[in-house]
């Protein structure tokens, strides 16, 4: 919390255009959320961070217009646009109603989206291109300012540079070809979707409620409420799928016997054994008792109410690698093992 405050901080006065925090829900639907805890553990999390900053004396329209959000898109398409618009509406009221912000901009949800790398299927990965194709289309009909496609191949390796440009193509198609993003919300007044955001918007605040009856998503984490909750939604996700309650065509119904796809990214070896000996010339040209010194004072600043961030900046600015950097704050923070 220290170092979200203090780049909270040190941003609204010295970089006010500054994405400060791009808040993750991705993670926790990877993990196996369903929407509804995508977005109430996000906002939860979220919640924290404003509190924090709350309590160390800064004005909440002074830094949050600058925070963001990132999500996922998940399959079942109607639920993803509904999510997303409910995203806008959850945390309108928390600024609202719980922070009391007074500015437009603090209310505003901006979010980028990426496609759900863990709906990907390692057979028949040409269907996955299919998934991107439908989960990107329901982000850029949900809303969202900025968008990451996944690649075909990305449940076998990284994807390679043909698997990549067709995500990108899938974009540009969308972005270009469809007329999809000239219109802001396209489905509002849907019977359907307006339901659906309704319920996605009531049951996330109940679940936000059960978090501050815990005392908030700290305290809720260190009781693994959160991490329960995801991995009981995680079982009975694949239950369904092994038991073809959810279908995944070419996967559990629809099977064809075809060969694995051999065109996969293959690390190069003599890339990463150039970027090894680059990494130990950088750091052979430094001037260690300089950043000994900053990181010295990293570590002594850290458990104080002086702000880190221009201590990192010098940090930075001296060659300290961010792993020297992580490492001093570790020292100094400890590092949660859940």
């Amino acid at each position: 919390m220290k170092i979200v405050t203090d780049i909270f901080d040190f941003c609204s006065k010295e970089l006010p255009n500054w994405n400060t925090i791009s808040i993750s829900g991705y993670h926790i639907r990877e993990a196996g959320s369903t929407a509804i805890q995508e977005l109430a553990f996000t906002f939860s999390n979220a919640i924290a961070y404003v509190e924090a900053a709350i309590e160390k004396g800064l004005n909440v329209d002074d830094f949050s217009s600058r925070i963001s959000f990132f999500f996922n898109s998940h399959n079942h398409f109607f639920e993803e646009i509904a999510k997303f618009r409910a995203a806008r509406k959850i945390w309108a009221k928390i600024m609202r109603e719980r922070f009391k912000a007074k500015k437009e901009k603090s209310m505003i949800c901006r979010f980028h989206t990426q496609t759900a790398g863990s709906t990907l299927a390692a057979q028949e990965i040409d269907n996955n291109v299919v998934r991107t194709t439908l989960q990107a289309t329901a982000a850029v009909l949900g809303g969202t300012q900025s968008l990451h496609t996944n690649s075909r191949d990305e449940a076998l390796a990284l994807p390679n540079e043909n698997s990549a440009l067709l995500a990108l193509r899938t974009q540009q198609i969308i972005a270009y070809e469809t007329g999809i993003p000239d219109v802001v919300d396209p489905l509002a007044g849907s019977y359907y979707i307006e339901e659906l955001t309704d319920t996605l918007e009531k049951e996330s605040f109940k679940l936000i409620d059960k978090i501050d009856e815990l005392g908030g998503a700290v305290n809720a984490i260190e009781q693994h409420f959160q991490q329960t909750h995801i991995a009981d939604s995680a079982y009975e996700f694949q239950k369904d799928i092994d038991n073809k309650e959810k279908i995944q065509v070419g996967v559990n119904k629809f099977v064809t016997e075809k060969s694995p796809h051999e065109n996969i990214q293959k690390i190069d070896l003599k890339a990463v054994s150039n970027q090894i000996e680059n990494l130990k010339k950088f750091k052979s040209n430094r001037n260690m008792k300089l950043i000994n010194t900053i990181l010295n004072n990293l570590e002594k600043t850290a458990n104080t109410n002086i702000n880190v961030i221009p201590i990192i900046i010098d940090a930075v600015k001296a060659k300290a690698t961010l792993g020297e950097i992580s490492d001093t704050l570790r020292k100094a923070f400890g590092e949660y093992k859940g």
